[in-house]
C-alpha cells in the first residue's frame, strides 16, 4: 500500500490529470517466428502483463497468464509455442527468468536465484535453449545456458561484473561483457568443441573478468577467453555474434567520443589479443549509435541512432566486400543460413537492461518495462514469400511521409555494406528494436511527448509502419523543444523544454533531473510532465554532464571530483530559463529520480536560495550509506562513476548531500519504493529524519510494492498527482512581481 494522495486540486490550476494517468503503453516488441502475431508487455488493464495481438483481420489483443506479478519483457521462442518472460516479483528489482506457453499453460520459473537477479539475452536457435544471466545475492553472476522445455542448464561462464551478450550457433563461443560502469570490454570465450559441456567443471573467466587488458587466459580444459578492443580506451556496451560466430559486432566508443558499430574477426590463436583487422561499420559525428539487431543470416543490419535524442533509423544491406555480411565460411561446422534464432537487438543505453556488472541506479520516471536490451526477437527462418499476417501485407499500412534524410553528416556504410536510410519512425524515440527471423520486417516501440508507448511494425524493404498496439496521440498534451543551455565554463548542455500552454511571461518551472547518472533524457512520454503543464507549471528536462548520448568525453566529464560541476549545471540551467523569460525565479522547483534525486538534494544544499520546493524520488542522500546497502554488484561496477568507498572515502563525504543538510531550507517530498534494492529505502528515511530535525517541511511517499521503478499504474496515479499537488501549492500563487 502506498501513502495516499487526497483528491485535491489546488487552487487556480484545474484538475492535474487531464486524461494523462489512465494512459496505457506497450514495450518491448517480439514477432511471433511466422510473424502472424506479436507479443509484447502492456499496462493497459493496470499493471504489465504479457500481450498477443494475432496480425490478422479482425484479431483481438489477448493477455498470456504469468501470474499476479509486474511482467518487464518477453521473446518469442523460435519454436513458436513458447514465451521467455522477464518477471519482477513485488514490483522489486530482483528479476527472475519464466516461461510459460504461448496459450498461458506450463508456467514456470527457469532462473530465479534467492536473493539474486536473473534476465534472458536471447534464444540460441538450437531448440528451446536460452542464454540467461544469473547474479547471485553475494554479486556472483553465471552466464547460463537453459532448456526451457526441460529446465536444465548449463554454466559457460561466471565471474563478478559479468553479462553474456551473444552465443554462437554452434554453442562453441560466447561473447562476455566485464567490467564497471564507463569501463567495460567484451571478451569472446571458446568453449569445448562439443558446445556447453565443458571439461573440467570450469565456470568462469580467469582473473575475474573484470576488464583487463592483455592477452587471452587459457583455463582448464582448454576453455579460453579472450578481449576484444582491449588496446582502446573507451567502453563496449553491447554485441553480437555473427552466424558462425566468427565476428563480433560491438556497439562501442572504445578509441573514438562518439559510439559506433565496429566488426571485429574472432577467430585466432588462443592467448593472443583479438582486434586487429577490426572494421568501422558505421559511424555518425552528430549522433551515437543507441542500439542494433542482425539478422539471422548476417545480411543485414538494422541501427538505430540517438541524434541529440531523438531516434534515426538505416539499414545496412551485405554486398560482397570484405566485411559485408556473414564472413564465417572458414570455421567448421557453421551455418550462416541458419535454422532458427531471431536477432538479437542491443541497446547502448537501457535502464531494464541485463546488466550484471552494475545495474543503473537510473530509471525512467513512468515506471513502464524497458527493452531488456539483448533479447532474440524470433525463431525459425520464413519462406521469402511469407505472408505479414493470416490476410495482412505491409502495404496496407498508412501512407508514409518523405523518408528523412540524414544530410552531410550520415557517414558512407564500412567496407562491404550498403546504407539506406529509412522514413521518421512515428515517434521520436525507439526504446525497443527486434527482427523478424527472414529479417524482412522490424517490431518498434516507439513514444514521443504526447504518444505513449507503442508497438508498429516496420517493413525494411519499403520503409512503411504498420501500428499494431497502443493508445495513440493524446491532443491535449504538448510537445518537447530542444534548448541548449551554456555552462558556466563553456561546456554546452541541453534539454527538453515543455511550456504551459496559454502562459504569458514568466511562469512556474520544475527542473527535473534524469537518473544513471548515464542515462539521457529524451523526448519520451512522462505523464508527470504533461500533468504539470496542465497545471500551469512548465518543466525543463535538461542533460547535465555526465549524461548518455553526447560522445564518450561529455559521459565521463561528471566522473569523481568533477560531480561538483554537475551539480553547478543545475543552476546554471535554472538561471538560463530566468535569462530567457521562461521562469519566475521566485517559483522554481528541483525534482529527480534516482541519481536525478541525489542532484536534486546536492543543488538543494549547494544552492539553497534557488528554489521554493524538491522532490527527491529513490534518491541517494549519502555514497557512504548507498555503498554498504546496495547490491553488491551495483556498488562494484559504481566506482568507476563515483568513486571507491574506502580510498575516495572524504571526497565521497563532500559530495553527500546528507552531510550539507545544514543548508537545506527548501521545502521537501521525498518518494520511494519499499522493494528498492539498487537504492535502498534507508537513503528516504535519513534524508526525512534529518529534513525534519532542522526544522524542514519534509513528507514522506512510500510504495511498500514497488522498487527502484513504479510498475503499477494506479501506484503511478498516486506518485504524479501527489507531486503535482505538492510542487502547486508552492508554486502557484506566488510570484516575484
Amino acid at each position: 500500500m502506498a501513502e495516499h494522495l487526497l483528491g485535491a486540486v489546488f487552487p487556480g490550476t484545474g484538475s492535474p490529470d487531464t486524461g494523462f494517468l489512465e494512459v496505457w503503453g506497450c514495450w518491448t516488441p517480439a514477432s511471433a517466428p511466422d510473424r502472424r502475431a506479436v507479443a509484447y508487455v502492456s499496462d493497459r488493464d493496470g499493471a504489465p502483463r504479457v500481450w498477443v495481438q494475432p496480425l490478422g483481420p479482425g484479431g483481438r489483443a489477448r493477455v498470456v497468464d504469468t501470474g499476479p506479478e509486474p511482467v518487464a519483457d518477453v521473446s518469442w521462442s523460435p519454436a513458436g509455442d513458447r514465451l521467455a518472460v522477464l518477471v519482477a516479483p513485488g514490483g522489486g528489482e530482483h528479476t527472475q527468468v519464466w516461461t510459460v506457453r504461448t496459450d498461458g499453460g506450463d508456467l514456470r520459473p527457469l532462473a530465479a536465484p534467492e536473493g539474486g537477479s536473473a534476465w534472458f539475452v536471447e534464444w540460441t536457435g538450437r531448440g528451446d535453449l536460452l542464454l540467461v544471466t544469473e547474479v547471485s545475492a553475494a554479486g556472483l553472476a553465471e552466464a547460463l545456458l537453459i532448456d526451457a522445455a526441460t529446465g536444465s542448464r548449463e554454466t559457460v561462464a561466471a565471474g563478478p561484473l559479468l553479462h553474456p551478450e551473444a552465443v554462437s550457433r554452434d554453442h562453441a563461443r560466447v561473447l562476455l561483457r566485464c567490467g564497471p560502469r564507463g569501463v567495460r570490454r567484451m571478451y569472446v570465450k571458446d568453449l569445448s568443441p562439443g558446445g556447453i559441456n565443458l571439461p573440467g567443471g570450469d565456470t568462469g573467466l580467469s582473473g575475474g573478468g573484470t576488464g583487463q587488458s592483455g592477452g587471452g587466459t587459457s583455463l582448464a580444459g582448454g576453455v579460453a577467453e579472450r578481449p576484444l578492443l582491449a588496446d582502446l580506451p573507451g567502453s563496449t556496451e553491447h554485441g553480437v555474434l555473427s552466424p558462425g560466430g566468427g565476428t563480433a559486432y560491438l556497439l562501442t566508443d572504445a578509441g573514438r567520443d562518439r559510439a559506433a558499430l565496429v566488426a571485429v574477426p574472432v577467430d585466432g590463436l588462443v592467448g593472443v589479443p583479438v582486434g586487429g583487422g577490426r572494421v568501422v561499420v558505421a559511424e555518425r559525428p552528430d549522433a551515437e549509435l543507441d542500439r542494433f539487431a542482425l539478422t539471422v543470416d548476417g545480411r543485414r543490419l538494422v541501427l538505430v541512432w540517438n541524434a541529440a535524442g531523438r531516434s534515426e533509423l538505416e539499414v545496412l544491406e551485405a554486398g560482397n566486400g570484405p566485411g559485408g555480411g556473414s564472413d564465417d565460411t572458414g570455421r567448421a561446422g557453421t551455418d550462416p543460413a541458419g535454422t532458427g534464432r531471431g536477432d538479437s537487438d542491443v541497446a547502448a543505453n537501457s535502464d531494464a537492461a541485463a546488466d550484471s556488472g552494475g545495474a543503473d541506479t537510473g530509471s525512467a520516471e513512468s515506471g513502464a518495462a524497458t527493452d531488456s536490451g539483448g533479447a532474440a526477437g524470433g525463431g525459425t527462418r520464413g519462406g521469402a514469400g511469407a505472408g505479414f499476417g493470416a490476410a495482412a501485407e505491409l502495404g496496407a499500412a498508412a501512407e508514409l511521409g518523405a523518408a528523412a534524410g540524414f544530410g552531410a553528416g550520415f557517414f558512407g556504410g564500412g567496407p562491404g555494406w550498403v546504407r539506406r536510410p529509412l522514413p521518421a519512425p512515428p515517434g521520436e524515440v525507439v526504446s525497443s528494436l527486434r527482427l523478424s527471423p527472414d529479417g524482412r520486417v522490424a517490431a518498434l516501440a516507439v513514444e514521443g511527448p504526447a504518444q505513449p508507448s507503442h508497438i508498429v511494425l516496420c517493413d525494411l524493404d519499403t520503409g512503411r509502419y504498420l501500428p499494431v498496439a497502443g493508445a495513440g496521440r493524446l491532443a491535449a498534451a504538448v510537445d518537447a523543444e530542444l534548448v541548449r543551455v551554456p555552462a558556466r565554463d563553456g561546456l554546452e548542455l541541453s534539454g527538453w523544454l515543455y511550456r504551459p500552454p496559454g502562459v504569458l511571461g514568466p511562469a512556474p518551472y520544475a527542473v527535473f533531473l534524469h537518473g544513471g547518472p548515464e542515462d539521457q533524457e529524451r523526448p519520451a512520454f512522462t505523464p508527470l510532465y504533461q500533468c504539470l503543464v496542465a497545471a500551469g507549471i512548465g518543466v525543463f528536462a535538461p542533460n547535465v554532464r555526465g549524461s548518455a548520448g553526447f560522445g564518450r568525453a561529455f559521459r565521463d566529464a561528471d566522473n569523481h571530483a568533477l560531480r561538483f560541476r554537475a551539480i553547478d549545471d543545475v543552476a546554471d540551467c535554472t538561471a538560463h530559463l530566468v535569462r530567457a523569460g521562461l521562469a519566475d525565479p521566485a517559483r522554481l522547483a528541483c525534482l529527480g529520480w534516482s541519481y536525478g534525486g541525489y542532484l536534486t538534494l546536492a543543488a538543494l544544499v549547494t544552492y539553497p536560495r534557488l528554489f521554493r520546493a524538491g522532490v527527491d524520488v529513490c534518491g541517494m542522500a549519502d555514497f557512504a550509506t548507498f555503498y554498504d546497502r546496495t547490491e553488491p554488484w551495483i556498488a562494484a561496477a559504481a566506482v568507476s562513476e563515483y568513486g571507491h568507498p574506502e580510498a575516495d572515502r572524504d571526497l565521497l563525504h563532500a559530495l553527500s548531500p546528507l552531510h550539507a543538510f545544514d543548508r537545506l531550507t527548501t521545502p521537501l517530498l521525498v518518494v520511494h519504493g519499499a522493494r528498492d534494492t539498487n537504492v535502498p529505502v534507508y537513503e528516504a528515511e535519513q534524508v526525512v529524519r534529518a529534513a525534519r530535525a532542522r526544522g524542514v517541511p519534509c513528507e514522506l511517499l512510500l510504495f511498500e510494492d514497488e522498487g527502484h521503478e513504479i510498475r503499477r499504474r494506479a501506484n503511478r496515479v498516486v506518485f504524479v498527482r501527489r507531486v503535482t499537488e505538492w510542487l502547486g501549492r508552492r508554486l502557484t500563487g506566488v510570484s516575484s512581481g
